[in-house]
């Protein structure tokens, strides 16, 4: 039996297995530095900055879709996807299907203008999943960031004319 439901901060462990086992098919296992505990206070916290749904298959958490809300300065209100995951042996059961039917009713829920995620371009499976919707995958953009070591070495523009 399948079924599906909001995540609460009892949850959370269980977000956080499947978040690992994503990163071992994502062959990065290594890259994930967050942990439970900062996940029970950024979803649950004084300030929550996220919220998800987990899926069952028998009880078992078998699926994933964890989201937040941003900001377009030419769209609008905007909800971004940060996690969609099915377990390896649970795919075709069209849970992945049903986890996003969850999110697009919840970023219309909040008046949002579009939904955004990320695929990894060697990841098959995922992009003919999305394509399947009609998804727009963009070639386009370019992802780019800064961790946490670069922020700290991080060199301000000390000029004069540039005080905040």
């Amino acid at each position: 039996m399948l079924s599906f439901k909001k995540g609460t901060l009892e949850d959370v462990q269980a977000a956080f297995d499947l978040i690992v086992e994503l990163a071992i098919y994502e062959r990065a296992p290594e890259k994930v530095s967050n942990t439970v505990a900062q996940m029970k206070i950024d979803g649950f916290g004084t300030n929550p900055i996220y919220e998800f749904y987990l899926a069952f298959f028998e009880g078992e958490p078998v699926g994933l879709a964890l989201y937040y809300p941003r900001y377009s300065t030419w769209r609008g209100r905007c909800v971004y996807l940060e996690e969609l995951i099915v377990t390896e042996k649970h795919r075709g059961l069209k849970i992945g299907k049903k986890l996003l039917d969850i999110v697009v009713r919840e970023a219309l829920a909040q008046n949002a203008v579009q939904i955004s995620w990320q695929v990894l371009d060697w990841n098959e499976k995922g992009i003919n999943f999305y394509k399947k919707f009609e998804a727009n995958l963009d070639d386009e953009w370019i992802n780019c960031s800064l961790n946490r070591q670069q922020m700290l070495e991080w060199k301000p523009e000390t000029h004069e004319t540039h005080k905040i």
